[in-house]
């Protein structure tokens, strides 16, 4: 950026955490946060060259609250990181990127991989500690009755479902799609579609999202998750 020392503030190689491991930031381990929100937000301003005072003008935020949430003091809610994200023009999982080096294998254990609640239903990241790059797979738990909402959904890339337990439906361009057992579904997500489990018991799915546009988050589309109720295995 224009004015800013690239000396004193290098641009490192950071992994992206998922979405899901970015709203357990609460996680701790020695008493210790696992990622600094506030330092994050502190270098993404800087790196665009922007004062606090603008930065809060451009996100309608408080200037005191900004600074808080820099030097640590207040822990930020997702609504507020997602106003910083726009403001920012940048994913909100860039709040989240760690200096760590990038995994490339991902090998997880039934009942240790990170899982986060959101609205009637659990999510599991069948691919953590990897960078979200072509694919994302997810463990889909969702209780009866449970619906992405009355909003079609629309991101880039393929969507990719296959029914593991119970029943699912998608609805895309207003045509019912029913998942049994065994079933699967491959579509271009560009397509509106929302999805539903109309049964009277709880489903399981595998969910594999494949962005074409690595900036999409299309994870943040399907599920807003609860960070109260999230759980870490």
């Amino acid at each position: 950026m224009p004015g800013t020392d690239q000396s004193i503030y290098p641009r490192k190689r950071r992994r992206r955490r998922s979405f899901l491991e970015a709203l357990q930031q609460s996680s701790t381990t020695g008493g210790m946060p696992l990622i600094n929100v506030g330092q994050r937000l502190r270098e993404l301003r800087i790196e665009r060259g922007l004062s606090i005072r603008a930065l809060a003008e451009k996100s309608q935020l408080n200037v005191n609250t900004l600074s808080m949430i820099e030097n640590g003091k207040t822990s930020p809610s997702v609504a507020t990181l997602q106003l910083l994200a726009f403001a920012l023009e940048t994913p909100i999982t860039s709040f989240f990127e760690t200096g760590e080096e990038k995994n490339k294998i991902s090998h997880q254990k039934s009942g240790q991989r990170p899982k986060v609640a959101f609205a009637h239903g659990t999510l599991e990241d069948l691919g953590a500690g990897m960078i979200s790059r072509g694919a994302e797979p997810f463990l889909v738990t969702l209780e009866p009755q449970a619906e992405s909402g009355p909003d079609p959904i629309i991101h880039t890339g393929r969507e990719f479902v296959f029914c593991l337990e119970g029943q699912l439906v998608y609805t895309i361009e207003d045509q019912q799609y029913l998942l049994e057992p065994g079933d699967s579904l491959l579509f271009e997500a560009h397509l509106p579609h929302r999805w539903q489990n109309l049964g009277a018991v709880p489903s399981r799915s595998l969910l594999v999202l494949c962005p074409s546009d690595e900036k999409d988050r299309p994870t943040e589309r399907h599920f807003m998750p609860e960070p109260v109720n999230t759980v870490a295995k």
